[in-house]
């Protein structure tokens, strides 16, 4: 990495205009070139550390010599979550309008951890969670904020949870309380693990963790919580919460959300429904089916960094009352207190500084409108249709599950005598090794399964052809040699 060309001193160094034209050129100019560079870096662990300098520079160095370093050091060492080809999960792209706000969130560089601290911030984050519950058809009993991703969302949610359904767990905790004799969670064994994370965080433990059996759809069995949650009430448990998934990470299923918001209201228990993916898909009349019953839902988080073009990072946070939510982990020292009555965001999460996240969700849907968003979330889940049928036509591959929204799994089928697993795996990598495309795998019923998932802003139908054509060159180069291929 570059260390010469220092300039001679702070007063020296280029004036901020003329820096801000020199870097928008130079996004420009790697945004034209992206299609052009593989996805995947060709990179060793480590060998991008190896060229930085040990140690920051004593003197300035001008912005040329810093440009030139993400050319020649940062890009090559990157995977491109805007690429085009990028297909391997669930997608963070970043958009013209999600750009720009960032650029200009870092200017204002605003703290909203308190109404007082800053006001617009603070108040353009709560409009923007209620156009985002009007996008995607929920009620006006949903309230929220802005967390920075799902996994932190889920865990502000358990929190929450936990204090409806253990008194006192505020300020006793559950270390050493002799009356609890365990709280459980549930969710489908396709759930995310950031559910069984947030229960390590929050003091309930993995082994409190109840994976639910699901169906041939992948969809968690409404009957199978039911038993469980029974079962554990028999033993003496003590259930916290239910996470509904629409839109699992392996297969995008969808779990009968109103069934368990039934198998919920009998328990008793709070509902969570983790739509971090499919969340913006509600907003299609085709696709609301899918979702129905997650307005009975205690909380929901969906991610506007996935599936909305918004750069990560913005999970939106909504529940029914949020007062549940501040009332377990609102705390407020004296030298942040304040007279008015504003809400503060800092009450509903665990950090106290707060980026402006609601800008970018601003301008993004500003700069599309809602109809421009529903039209980019359609031509997705067609893509993924078609591409799905194109499969289904070749003998040589299976569509391994369903295909609701905008993601579909598969698996190539091997020559007699060759090994399922060991057939996938390589052409997985040859696919990802050539570079067009970047796709990732699954373990569906105990078998490997290839996953592509179109949802990036950047993704169209020449794009998914490419990664069909990718596909069928990689599968042909196999079947010629399939004792030697690698």
């Amino acid at each position: 990495m570059r260390t010469s060309g220092p300039a001679s001193g702070p007063s020296d160094t280029p004036d901020f205009r003329t820096a801000a034209h020199r870097l928008t050129d130079w996004i420009e100019a790697y945004r034209v070139r992206l299609t052009n560079l593989p996805v995947l870096p060709r990179v060793q662990p480590g060998d991008v550390e190896a060229v930085i300098p040990p140690r920051a520079p004593e003197s300035p160095e001008d912005v040329e010599s810093i440009l030139a370093d993400l050319d020649e050091t940062i890009v090559p060492g990157l995977t491109h979550w805007n690429h085009p080809g990028f297909m391997a999960y669930f997608a963070s792209s970043a958009s013209d309008p999600g750009i720009l706000a960032e650029f200009v969130t870092a200017a204002l560089n605003v703290n909203a951890m308190l109404w007082r601290t800053s006001p617009a911030a603070t108040e353009l984050e709560s409009r923007m969670v209620d156009w985002v519950r009007d996008f995607v058809g929920l009620p006006d009993v949903f309230q929220g904020v802005i967390q920075d991703t799902a996994s932190t969302s889920t865990f502000v949610a358990l929190v929450a949870a936990r204090g409806r359904a253990v008194p006192g767990v505020r300020e006793l905790g559950l270390a050493g309380r002799s009356e609890l004799s365990g709280c459980t969670v549930y969710a489908s064994r396709l759930a995310h693990s950031s559910l069984d994370k947030a229960a390590i965080a929050a003091g309930l433990g993995l082994v409190n963790v109840r994976h639910v059996d699901v169906d041939e759809r992948y969809a968690m069995r409404a009957d199978a919580l039911h038993e469980a949650l029974a079962q554990d009430r028999d033993d003496g448990k003590r259930p916290v919460m239910v996470c509904a998934t629409v839109g699992t990470t392996s297969c995008t299923s969808c779990d009968p959300v109103a069934e368990i918001a039934d198998v919920c209201s009998l328990h008793d228990v709070w509902l969570h429904v983790d739509a971090a993916y499919a969340g913006p898909a509600a907003s299609l009349p085709e696709l609301r089916p899918l979702f129905d019953g997650w307005e009975r839902a205690d909380s929901i988080v969906l991610n506007p960094h996935k599936w909305m073009s918004v750069p990560i990072d913005c999970s939106v946070l909504m529940g029914r009352n949020l007062d549940e939510f501040r009332s377990s982990l609102a705390l407020t020292p004296e030298y942040l207190s304040s007279d008015t009555s504003a809400s503060n965001l800092m009450d509903v999460g665990i950090a106290l500084g707060r980026r402006f996240r609601g800008l970018k969700l601003g301008f993004v849907f500003r700069w599309y409108g809602a109809e421009g968003l529903r039209e980019m979330l359609q031509r997705h889940c067609d893509l993924a249709r078609e591409f799905a049928a194109e499969m289904a036509a070749d003998a040589r591959v299976e569509v391994a599950a369903p295909v609701p929204l905008s993601t579909v799994c598969f698996r190539a089928i091997p020559p007699a005598g060759h090994s399922e697993e060991d057939w996938n795996r390589r052409l997985l990598s040859a696919v990802n090794r050539e570079g067009t495309i970047f796709l990732s795998h699954a373990e569906l019923d105990g078998r490997f399964t290839i996953r592509l998932t179109i949802g990036s802003v950047h993704t169209e139908r020449s794009h998914v052809e490419a990664a069909w054509e990718c596909l069928t060159k990689a599968l042909e180069h196999l079947q010629s040699d399939p004792a030697t291929a690698r």
